[in-house]
């Protein structure tokens, strides 16, 4: 079994690098397999295990593209901008395009489609026979180093010099970041990127819009629930979904597809 730490060390045998590249002959277009495995959570509740296991699934190689949403868009119009429902997308749905079924701005057309809502983004990937990774899914692949990356360099210190950087008005094409171990590019240093159980981190709480995931967060006291208090990019990372609702469209966050693999004799879930 692979095991990936918390800071995206990856320990892969040979054995799995062979098996990988056997198995993306029979990927999707467009898809990579990773194979199964275990992750440390940053976040350890008490209903939690300390090691989550992650069966194979297929991931999208590159975030959907305003292009791709395009077409669902024109194949599913209700989804245009002028048609969606508040109830499932806020104002800012798709507010870089020039109209309901125009991008406009040819430097955008292969950059990851933004301004996206969770409805809207778990809609397309239905239209395509595909689902939305689970939040367990998206930190097991997204935590895979750099390929080739140098020794004694950090995914997390990668990560907190994108989150250092302001977004650009004009979002680069995808394929613009690195390519981690498992094939998958941008996972971190374009765009954030819904998953389907973006709000899992919730456990209960107080009133009002404040759970238990954002005082595990920012208490100090909660803070002992993080596998690595150091890691802040994860912390980030945590807090940020944990800010969001199904229907808000923001100027970064995108997404990708994913799909299960079948199994014939399944020992476990990523559920």
């Amino acid at each position: 079994m692979m095991i990936l730490s918390l800071w995206g060390q990856v320990i892969l045998a040979q054995e799995h690098q062979d098996r990988e590249k056997k198995n993306n002959k029979g990927a999707p277009g467009g898809m990579v397999n990773i194979p199964g495995g275990s992750y440390q959570p940053f976040l350890q509740p008490g209903n939690q295990p300390d090691i989550i296991t992650v069966r194979s699934f297929y991931i999208d190689i590159y975030a959907v593209t305003n292009e791709e949403f395009l077409a669902f868009v024109k194949a599913n119009p209700r989804w245009a901008r002028s048609k969606v429902s508040r109830l499932y997308a806020d104002n800012n749905y798709l507010r870089q395009w020039a109209g309901d079924f125009t991008i406009g701005n040819k430097k955008i057309y292969n950059s990851p489609v933004t301004n996206i809502s969770w409805f809207a983004a778990n809609a397309y990937c239905k239209w395509k026979g595909k689902r939305m990774p689970t939040m367990n899914e998206w930190e097991y692949a997204g935590g895979a180093a750099p390929a080739g990356m140098k020794k004694g360099q950090k995914l997390s210190t990668i990560i907190l010099d994108w989150y250092g950087r302001p977004t650009p008005p004009v979002l680069p094409p995808v394929g613009s970041t690195f390519k981690n171990s498992f094939g998958v590019y941008d996972m971190h240093g374009l765009i954030w990127e819904w998953v389907y159980d973006f709000n899992s981190i919730i456990t209960g709480g107080g009133s009002g819009n404040t759970g238990a995931g954002q005082k595990n967060l920012f208490c100090a006291a909660g803070s002992l629930n993080a596998a690595n208090k150091e890691d802040y990019a994860a912390f980030m990372r945590y807090a940020f979904r944990e800010s969001l609702k199904g229907a808000y469209c923001v100027a970064n966050l995108g997404f990708r597809c994913a799909m299960d693999i079948p199994q014939k004799n399944p020992s476990y879930s990523n559920r």
